[in-house]
């Protein structure tokens, strides 16, 4: 393998096998040397335009989420798929749920498969975390705050899974019921949970 390609792919690895054609240009690989990598088999397409190294095939699921970012870096990981990163959920998500601003455009993303869901306002901006992941910032709303999305979407992810949600939050050192509750007054969604986790701390 010639020292261009076998460049790209160390940057590419310092990127955490995952490249957008953009960044690789950016990054001084010639349009030559990633289409040579993608047509000799050491790059696969995931999308248009999005790229990840072969040898990464056995990675993590966090994959789908790092290319999801990079396909849709305004939007933000919720509920099935954030409960599953915080492993608050039995639940084993087929699709990559997404909350996207109300005034913005859907993403449109082939691969991995999105589910996207329209968020307002605060309930769209508040409770965001980044996480490094691959070596890639990737935003997921933080656990409280996907709980109380649950509640909020429960006619989309059903109650049982908001109540699993709310009981394994609420089981671990330094959960915060009053976290909770701030986030569902922000949500509008006080008048509900709040019987449900009365009954839980009681």
């Amino acid at each position: 393998m010639d020292t261009a390609k076998e460049k790209a792919i160390s940057a590419i690895r310092k990127q955490g096998g995952v490249i957008r054609t953009r960044e690789a240009f950016h990054q001084g690989i010639h349009r030559r040397t990633l289409y040579g990598l993608r047509d000799n088999g050491v790059l696969i397409s995931l999308s248009r335009g999005l790229y990840q190294l072969t040898e990464m095939d056995n990675f993590p699921t966090e994959i789908d989420l790092v290319n999801v970012a990079k396909l849709a870096p305004q939007g933000v990981i919720c509920l099935i798929s954030a409960l599953s990163f915080h492993g608050l959920t039995t639940q084993i998500p087929h699709e990559i749920w997404l909350a996207v601003e109300r005034k913005a455009r859907k993403p449109k993303v082939k691969y991995p498969p999105v589910r996207a869901l329209f968020f307002t306002g605060s309930c769209f901006g508040e409770g965001i975390e980044v996480y490094r992941i691959m070596e890639q910032e990737v935003r997921i709303y933080n656990s409280p705050k996907t709980v109380i999305d649950c509640f909020r979407w429960r006619r989309t992810v059903g109650l049982d899974v908001a109540l699993e949600a709310a009981r394994s939050y609420l089981k671990r050192r330094g959960a915060s019921s009053a976290k909770l509750m701030e986030y569902a007054r922000l949500c509008k969604v006080e008048k509900l949970v709040t019987p449900y986790l009365e009954a839980m701390v009681s």
